[in-house]
């Protein structure tokens, strides 16, 4: 788990920081960030983000960026990601850190001791919950210096986006004791009805700093791999929920979430497997 920053520790650990946050965790302010960081000038601060966080450029399509977001959401040139052939293997969306929560029959589950249930991760939607009772829920957590686009996991077809209006707390694991981020931040999701593993959501979620969530498609049929939005600056978070008895997770990921660490995976990797036909 990588550490919280200087800055994420005054915002969240100090009386005067937490004062702060009141107003840097509004989306309003979020939108600002998001238009400083379009500007050409921001161009500027790329050579300091890459040396710092060691970012290999060269899985980059270009290295010629108009600004910090365009680089932030940059392409990756062909084949520095891959798709495993295998249709019922179970991919990750993103680069991300990554936890598997099991869902209770009462739609509650448990993140870094803060507890949630489906219905108000879902902004109320009981019947859509109740599906996931007894099934798994999937925390794809990105931070600022990762990959920012995201896929599909499988072939199927999209219902259209329900966005859920809020605040934009850090999706850090420093604010998971004192805010309850997947119930309170601006967030976007949709039905997934896929081939293999069943009528899965997708949640976007966004995060502190984060310009806005950007899908590409309402209701669509889409394709195992095929892109289906970015998020521009910031941290942010991709949530996925099964039904029970539709899919087994990869033994390591699975006893590395019960110990409660996250493990790194990249947008294709394997982590787990169809249970149905």
């Amino acid at each position: 788990m990588n550490e919280p920053s200087k800055t994420q520790k005054f915002l969240y650990t100090t009386l005067p920081g937490r004062c702060l946050l009141k107003v840097l965790t509004t989306p309003g302010v979020s939108a600002l960030g998001g238009r400083i960081v379009s500007s050409k000038t921001s161009r500027l601060a790329i050579p300091h983000f890459v040396k710092k966080h060691g970012i290999d450029l060269e899985e980059c399509a270009t290295t010629k960026f108009s600004s910090f977001n365009d680089f932030f959401t940059r392409e990756l040139r062909e084949g520095a990601r891959t798709i495993p052939e295998e249709k019922d293997l179970l991919i990750s969306p993103c680069d991300a850190h990554l936890t598997i929560h099991h869902v209770g029959r009462d739609s509650g589950f448990s993140i870094k001791n803060a507890l949630y249930t489906v219905s108000e991760l879902l902004g109320g939607d009981e019947v859509l919950a109740r599906r996931y009772d007894g099934g798994v829920c999937c925390i794809f957590r990105l931070t600022p210096k990762q990959y920012h686009r995201y896929c599909y996991i499988d072939d199927g077809v999209k219902e259209g986006n329900r966005k859920i209006r809020g605040v934009l707390h850090t999706v850090h694991p420093i604010a998971g004791s004192r805010y309850r981020v997947y119930a309170t931040n601006s967030r976007e999701f949709s039905v997934l009805h896929t081939r293999s593993f069943g009528s899965v959501v997708q949640m976007e979620v966004g995060a502190l700093m984060v310009g806005k969530i950007c899908n590409y498609h309402e209701s669509h049929a889409f394709t195992r791999g095929e892109e289906k939005g970015r998020f521009e600056f910031g941290g942010s978070t991709i949530v996925l929920l099964f039904e029970e008895g539709s899919v087994t997770f990869d033994p390591q990921v699975l006893a590395a979430s019960q110990k409660g660490c996250e493990v790194l995976v990249h947008l294709g990797d394997p982590i787990g497997k169809a249970c149905r036909p």
